[in-house]
């Protein structure tokens, strides 16, 4: 039978290979997202949720949220939160893109 203290071993082995996993995982997206001078995000409207995760990780504050009338009658929210991106401020740094659960932020040419 395994004891508290293997298990507790195992479950810190196992928990330290999926965070290099996922360390690799990102860094192999950060390198196939374009980004750079030449580039500026740009958000999608329909699949951003205001989640606020962009405007946390933006070091140059080229992101800020707005409210958003919600389009469905069904939803008796009053507005909506959504991020837009101020593209003179934006220098193309990509964290944006990283942050964004939704996959609502990409990489444009400016």
């Amino acid at each position: 039978m395994t004891s508290r203290d293997e298990l507790a071993k195992r479950r810190e082995a196992e928990a330290e290979r999926i965070a290099i996993l996922l360390a690799r995982q990102k860094g192999v997206r950060r390198a196939s997202i374009k980004g750079g001078d030449g580039t500026v995000a740009w958000v999608s409207e329909n699949l951003c949720i205001g989640c606020d995760q962009c405007t946390i990780v933006c070091d140059d504050d080229a992101i800020e949220l707005y409210l958003k009338d919600m389009v469905s009658p069904l939803l008796e929210v009053p507005s909506n939160r959504k991020a837009r991106i101020i593209r003179d401020a934006c220098t193309g740094c990509r964290l944006c893109v990283l942050s964004c659960p939704t996959d609502a932020i990409t990489m444009i040419d400016k």
